[in-house]
């Protein structure tokens, strides 16, 4: 293993993902290429109201992909090959000890949870090893924090905004954090598994990437 999938893994890794219209039906496409056992524990911020019943969620997510899925708690670390939703009305982030902490801060886009505390909390607590994924969505959260991410050395990956419903979410990453990789969901999930494959040369991928997979700026 070299370049990002060794950071990742070896240094015990995390990769958060944030979408928000459009991405209920775009993650299960997402999570449903990671294989049982996968490597890295999954923090998932999707923009929800407070009455979002997060058990509805979550069997549905459950029946679309090979992880366990489930409600993040306060103070809870990570665990490697599971899926953590954020509970409604609440903001999730990353302490530097890798354990949750949930807010009642303010709501940033109208939002609670929002993306960006957990990108930006995310990117101090796992630096090199996190990855960012950004979703379809119709605001610009996620955009900051997956600039934080990509300062502080980590992956990030933005859906192809051509193929997401809502592409104002990508746009908004993509002209904020100059992703490494945009790409459509399915490959997301395959990138993601690439990266906790001990075989897969990562970091020549990533200097191979044609220029072409960018979305073109206005």
């Amino acid at each position: 293993m070299n370049g990002v999938g060794r950071r990742v893994a070896a240094a015990g890794g995390c990769v958060v993902i944030g979408g928000s219209s459009g991405s209920f039906s775009t993650l299960p496409r997402v999570l449903g290429r990671l294989a049982a056992g996968f490597i890295l524990p999954v923090v998932v911020v999707q923009h929800q109201s407070p009455e979002t019943r997060t058990e509805l969620f979550i069997e549905y997510l459950s029946g679309r992909c090979a992880l366990p899925v489930r409600e993040v708690e306060e103070k809870e670390a990570p665990a490697a090959g599971v899926v953590y939703l954020a509970p409604p009305n609440y903001h999730l982030l990353i302490e530097t000890d890798r354990t949750v902490a949930l807010s009642v801060d303010d709501r940033l886009y109208y939002c609670r949870p929002a993306i960006d505390p957990l990108f930006e909390s995310a990117a101090v607590a796992y630096g090199p090893a996190c990855i960012g994924v950004v979703l379809t969505g119709a605001n610009q959260d996620g955009a900051a924090g997956l600039a934080a991410i990509r300062r502080r050395g980590g992956l990030a990956v933005v859906q192809d905004p051509a193929g997401a419903e809502s592409a104002v979410m990508p746009r908004a990453a993509i002209a904020a954090a100059d992703p490494e990789y945009v790409l459509a969901p399915e490959e997301i999930g395959d990138l993601l598994c690439r990266c906790g494959d001990a075989a897969t040369p990562l970091a020549r991928e990533r200097k191979a990437r044609p220029a072409a997979a960018r979305e073109e700026q206005p």
